[in-house]
């Protein structure tokens, strides 16, 4: 019997590859088995190196359309994992459209092109995929001083299950995984303030910061046989802080 959590055969192309959690499930999708296709708007070359191979793909999705573009050049691909993203921070009533605008490009917009040009490359071929986006706790909660971020996130969710409903049919799996608080370059301040630090350990059942690798264990299940039956799923993998 083949084990139904490895991923021989399959190539799977992981958007924001160079760093942090993106870095991550890019080399979780390699030990599975995967052949990954690692893509960031900056080097994935230490990527590159822990996943021992594979190939590396320029791909900034400040132009959405490129990044879908590019995902179309990047060879049949089983598995898309939607992970790149930015944040911008400032009281709502100083935000800026430019930063409203580039939030919501990279992190709705780019994710839905990238989403639906992976998909059509698949019904072409006649074949099945998977797809993960990277949603966030913002897809519940509001947040503070993040308005065009918690819009996005809650946008990712939706889409998520707007397109399990259209696509699963055809036997492309989209879900999503909501990381809790992760310890990567993104939250280094919180976790240097003392203050705010022990704010966020004390709400958090399990009593610690996330490590990538918990999201990316999540993601692979998700592009696995073992989830097979799973889709249009946001899984929080958040130590238990929406559960609180």
């Amino acid at each position: 019997m083949s084990d139904p959590f490895r991923l021989d055969g399959k190539r799977a192309l992981v958007t924001g590859a160079n760093t942090g959690i993106g870095q991550a499930i890019a080399v979780s999708l390699a030990q599975a088995g995967a052949h990954v296709v690692a893509a960031g708007r900056s080097s994935c070359s230490e990527t590159l190196r822990l996943m021992g191979g594979g190939e590396e793909l320029e791909m900034d999705l400040s132009d959405p359309s490129e990044g879908a573009r590019l995902l179309s050049g990047a060879g049949p691909l089983d598995i898309l994992v939607n992970n790149a993203g930015i944040i911008r921070r400032a009281d709502s009533v100083d935000y800026t459209e430019a930063d409203w605008d580039d939030v919501i490009g990279v992190n709705l917009k780019a994710v839905f092109m990238l989403c639906q040009q992976f998909t059509r490359d698949a019904l072409a071929r006649n074949a099945p995929g998977r797809i993960v986006n990277i949603a966030s706790l913002l897809s519940f909660q509001g947040g503070i001083r993040v308005p065009a971020y918690t819009a996005s996130k809650h946008g990712v969710a939706g889409l998520t299950k707007l397109l399990a409903n259209e696509w699963s049919v055809h036997g492309i799996n989209v879900n999503a995984v909501a990381p809790g608080y992760i310890a990567t370059n993104n939250t280094t301040a919180l976790r240097e303030d003392p203050k705010r630090s022990a704010e966020i350990l004390s709400r958090i059942p399990a009593g610690r910061w996330g490590d990538p690798s918990d999201i990316a264990g999540a993601v692979t299940f998700l592009c696995g046989p073992s989830s097979g039956y799973v889709t249009g799923a946001v899984l929080n993998v958040d130590g238990g802080w929406l559960a609180r």
